[in-house]
């Protein structure tokens, strides 16, 4: 996993400036950068921080988007977490590698600040390697970091519901906003996000992902949810301060009777220091989920049956009635049903 070299990372630092400017890095590398961002949080010496980012562009930190999350969320924490000294921090990190300029585009979007479009804007003319996703961010069609979405797998009767659904001709379905997918490298874009800002908006959203943990349905959404977990107690294990978080979210009974039973496992493995047993959890339940497939596929069969017998019923009360509009389904038998099933197994 992505998100476990940070693992080490203390969250916890002093939110005050020091009375000395502190020294400038020595950024020659780009582990000396990498360790540099990890040591952020116990220095918050926000005017290197700049210099940080571009150190690790200029190393080809950014080659690879897919590994690259935890440093644009470290980008947009740090933006998001000092509003007044954005601009400066932007102007301080560029210019970047024109095939990095993506990552900062990303970075601002994701924010969070009310205004990141007008701050975008200002420094387009500085990231014109990427006209198409400044665009794209400003017009909508890229998600940002607010639109997460993190909702659990439809039931079974709810896919029942949709495998049964017309599309009838003529109907315009409303286009739904874009809205940006829960992924290891969302769940790492978040860890760098708490990194640089030690705020608890990144905190609250990876709760929200505990959910997925004991998701059936989708190895995507499992794999996501028991990262989530494992990270969190991992690095609450070794931060005091993110321990301290976790438990004040807990105490505030906000969340889901399941979301707090899994917090209170989240925040046990940390006091315990055993997140061992969190991790071989994890990895059976994926392993299982791959063998046995979907936990709806494997109740399919059963809802076959059920709608057979309420085709049957319907036929009989037709019959009785003598309602013609409902023939067609006498006709079929349990053909539409089977072809339902059949589509959703498959």
């Amino acid at each position: 996993m992505r998100v476990i070299i940070f693992l080490l990372a203390m969250l916890a630092g002093a939110s005050g400036a020091n009375a000395r400017p502190a020294p400038a890095p020595v950024l020659d590398s780009m582990q000396a950068s990498v360790d540099w961002i990890n040591d952020y949080p116990r220095k918050r010496d926000v005017t290197h921080a700049p210099a940080a980012i571009k150190a690790f562009s200029r190393t080809g930190g950014f080659k690879n988007p897919e590994t690259s999350g935890v440093y644009v969320g470290f980008i947009a924490g740090l933006i998001g977490a000092n509003p007044n000294q954005a601009d400066k921090i932007i102007d301080g990190m560029l210019p970047v590698r024109d095939e990095d300029q993506w990552a900062v585009v990303r970075g601002i979007a994701y924010s969070g600040l009310p205004d990141w479009k007008e701050l975008l804007r200002r420094h387009a003319h500085r990231l014109e390697g990427r006209p198409t996703m400044v665009a794209d961010y400003l017009n909508g069609r890229l998600p940002t970091l607010g639109t997460l979405a993190i909702e659990p797998s439809p039931t079974t009767w709810q896919r029942i519901k949709d495998a049964f659904a017309i599309d009838w001709p003529g109907a315009k379905k409303p286009d739904k906003p874009a809205a940006l997918e829960a992924s290891p490298e969302t769940l790492d874009v978040l860890w760098g996000y708490c990194l640089a800002s030690g705020s608890y908006g990144p905190v609250l959203r990876m709760v929200e992902m505990l959910a997925w943990s004991t998701d059936r349905d989708s190895v995507d959404k499992l794999t996501v949810g028991s990262m989530a977990k494992y990270t969190l107690a991992s690095n609450a294990t070794r931060d005091a301060e993110l321990l301290a978080k976790l438990q004040t979210i807990r105490n505030a009974k906000s969340q889901s009777k399941d979301t707090a039973a899994l917090l209170d496992e989240v925040i046990h493995a940390a006091q315990v220091a055993d997140t061992a047993k969190l991790r071989k959890e994890a990895l059976a339940a994926i392993e299982q989920l791959k063998i046995k497939g979907p936990n709806y596929k494997r109740e399919v069969s059963a809802w076959a049956k059920v709608g057979q017998g309420a085709l049957a019923v319907g036929c009989v009360t037709a019959a009785a009635t003598g309602q013609v509009a409902l023939g067609l389904p006498c006709v079929i038998g349990g053909g539409a049903t089977n072809a339902a099933m059949y589509y959703m197994s498959n």
